[in-house]
């Protein structure tokens, strides 16, 4: 195949933006646009940044410094994970601006911001915008519940809904309640965690008991939910791929007037007893065709957490395809894990 041919261009960084916020402390910042266009060759006099090389790599980096500096005008500083992320989404050629996912604002609490950092969180938040139901498919770490919990209180605080309904499973394998010591309240509490962990990061920690004790915010085992309208409601249902296809049907026909729901999981963490099958497996097959409902998938390479997250969930993924198929579940699966997102 015929090579690129070579280009050069000067890319003019503003006055107005300090080249030490774009570059990063003692140049890390270049460096790491550097590895994301190893094609490329990169000079930095003052505000000029010259590139040399194959003019698709010179392209490719003129685009991503135009992106970072939107980023930085907007008051938002720059990482090495949010350059990755940008060069990546260029180079996957969406629809989309990294700069206009990068700084998409969601909820501010206690001087945090909360944005989604990649291309699928934002569709995945979009959708939610722009749906009744939604579905957020995914490994762990690829901020499923984090984001649908933020757009409950976004929505919330904007007075687009009255109430809160936060759900799970309250046991993942067979919901065997009767092992565990203490009232049901102590008992479903460790199952419920991961959604108050993700309130109290979102709101002020001082008020949400006070808005429990009233109603607006409910956190509730699936159970909870049968024979219930839930109308002006936001109504996230968690680990969802532990429900059975009763159940989800159960849960999805609580839906109100003027509610939205969103629904997320991870079919590849099933922790159902043998043969029961997971919902949100049959769910795909029922729903996909339906108006006002979205399926978004997330994979590895939306996961947040720590680097090695992405390369663990790429190893299981390859394990698994690798074996032979089997059912949703196997007797004694899923004892010991309370994954959270």
């Amino acid at each position: 195949m015929a090579e690129s041919p070579s280009a050069h261009a000067t890319i003019i960084v503003p006055a107005s933006q300090p080249m030490v916020a774009l570059l990063g402390p003692q140049d890390a910042l270049l460096r790491v646009v550097e590895r994301c266009v190893p094609e490329a060759d990169f000079h930095v006099r003052g505000n000029e940044i010259t590139v040399r090389g194959p003019s698709g790599a010179v392209e490719l980096a003129e685009r991503l410094v135009e992106e970072l500096v939107l980023v930085l005008r907007t008051g938002q500083g720059l990482t090495a994970e949010a350059v990755e992320r940008s060069a990546a989404m260029l180079r996957s050629e969406a629809a989309e601006r990294p700069a206009d996912v990068l700084t998409l604002n969601i909820l501010s609490n206690r001087g945090r911001t909360i944005r989604p950092k990649t291309l699928n969180q934002k569709r995945y938040v979009d959708a939610i915008d722009r749906h009744t139901i939604v579905f957020g498919i995914g490994p762990a770490g690829t901020g499923k519940t984090y984001l649908a919990v933020a757009k409950a209180v976004q929505a919330l605080q904007a007075k687009q809904i009255t109430r809160i309904v936060l759900t799970r499973p309250a046991v993942e394998a067979g919901e065997r309640l009767g092992f565990l010591p203490g009232t049901l309240s102590e008992k479903i509490d460790p199952y419920l965690r991961p959604l108050y962990d993700a309130l109290h990061d979102m709101m002020d920690p001082a008020s949400i008991p006070r808005l429990m004790a009233e109603g607006t915010i409910e956190v509730a085992p699936l159970a909870y939910m049968r024979g219930r309208s839930l109308n002006d409601a936001f109504i996230i249902l968690d680990e969802a791929q532990n429900t059975s296809a009763e159940q989800m049907k159960m849960f999805l026909t609580r839906l109100g007037f003027g509610s939205k729901m969103v629904v997320t999981g991870d079919v590849t963490q099933v922790d159902l007893p043998g043969g029961t099958q997971s919902g949100l497996r049959v769910v795909q097959e029922i729903l996909t065709d339906l108006d006002d409902v979205a399926f978004c998938r997330l994979t590895s390479h939306d996961v947040v957490r720590h680097r090695l997250v992405s390369a663990i969930v790429d190893a299981y993924g390859r394990y698994e395809a690798g074996r032979p198929q089997r059912s949703d579940a196997s007797p004694g699966r899923g004892r010991g894990r309370r994954g959270a997102k």
